[in-house]
């Protein structure tokens, strides 16, 4: 084999379909509801909007990396190794002898209610210092997609620059997606301009509306967010219950309602959208078909506790987002539906 025949085997057997950079933290989840100050016992998790991502698109069979920064200390250990188990490669993730691994804590009550606290220990994380300096370059343009989202920016200047190089539209770069994820307390000196800037670089975009009103002032619906947001080959925006509205380059408009679901947890839900809507993006389906299989990838998420859920199989996913329209109107999604037969849950879903 030649020296040529040999490199060209290494980078295909590097290539993969998605990479996926940023921040991931070991979570603490209550073991009960309530107050942080009275909970008794915490269940240690993982979390990051990025790796999460990247989790739940290797479970719906898809060849991920995640790249990152980790502390050279045990909560690293487990970040690495519980992502590795859901089948992503984890061998780009640098460890920092002098940083360490962020943590975060949270109550089990819904994000959106008055009761729900999250307690951040991540100033001077491993993450925090990741830069165009420390991190694999060849890694991150590994994959058909480039998957990011506004959370990296928050975290440090080296951390922003960073992202602004990978969005940089003059770089050439293509195939990036980036996921706004606006966190209002990551950015107390405002800064959220910096957000908007970066998905005019991007050619997938994903923003909640609600983000859009709270982070730039954009109101007036999906329709003035394309007018704010008109150069992503891709818009996709978020409406919750109301479902979802995608904006091709072309002019293109496609909306979707969202199945009704009996939630059990929020959180997770955005993240599992993105990867839903990435997975069918990666199949060449059609706009419409991707904003369902973001649906039915958000109520898998929703009907668990933690971040990560195991995702309908693929003809199951299929078989629901080919109903017609009244079909899909009346789906109802519970707790465990994820697991049930294919030919009966459709029939049951949809009664």
């Amino acid at each position: 084999m030649t020296a040529e025949a040999a490199q060209a085997a290494v980078d295909a057997q590097a290539a993969v379909d998605v990479v996926a950079l940023g921040e991931s933290m070991v979570t603490f989840l209550p073991s009960r509801a309530g107050r942080l100050a009275d909970v008794p016992s915490f269940e240690r998790g993982i979390g990051g909007a990025e790796s999460n991502v990247a989790c739940a698109l290797a479970a719906a069979g898809h060849r991920t990396r995640w790249v990152s920064r980790v502390g050279a200390d045990g909560f690293g250990d487990h970040l690495v190794e519980a992502i590795a188990r859901y089948g992503v490669d984890t061998g780009s993730v640098g460890r920092d002898p002098h940083r360490p691994t962020g943590i975060y804590f949270r109550t089990a009550d819904d994000r959106d209610t008055d009761a729900h606290e999250v307690l951040y220990y991540r100033a001077g994380s491993a993450a925090s210092a990741m830069s165009t300096a420390n991190l694999d370059q060849a890694a991150l343009r590994s994959g058909y997609l480039l998957h990011l989202s506004g959370i990296t920016a928050a975290l440090s200047t080296d951390c922003l620059d960073l992202l602004r190089a990978l969005t940089d539209a003059a770089t050439g770069a293509d195939g990036v997606s980036f996921d706004v994820n606006y966190r209002p307390g990551l950015w107390p000196d405002g800064g959220q301009e910096v957000l908007l800037d970066l998905a005019r670089g991007a050619d997938i975009v994903f923003v909640g509306e609600d983000e859009a009103a709270d982070a730039w002032g954009v109101t007036g619906g999906p329709e003035a967010i394309r007018a704010a947001l008109p150069e992503p080959q891709l818009l996709v925006v978020k409406r919750g219950a109301d479902g979802a509205v995608a904006y091709g380059s072309s002019g293109a408009r496609y909306e979707e309602p969202a199945p009704r679901v009996d939630v059990v947890a929020a959180v997770g839900a955005g993240d599992a959208f993105a990867a839903g809507f990435l997975s069918a993006t990666l199949r060449k389906l059609p706009v419409g078909q991707r904003l369902r299989h973001g649906h039915l990838m958000a109520a898998a998420a929703l009907t668990v506790p933690g971040d990560l859920a195991t995702p309908p199989s693929r003809d199951h996913a299929d078989r629901l987002t080919a109903l017609d329209a009244a079909a899909w109107g009346r789906l109802h999604l519970g707790p465990g539906w994820t697991a049930a037969d294919d030919g009966a849950a459709q029939e049951v879903l949809t009664s």
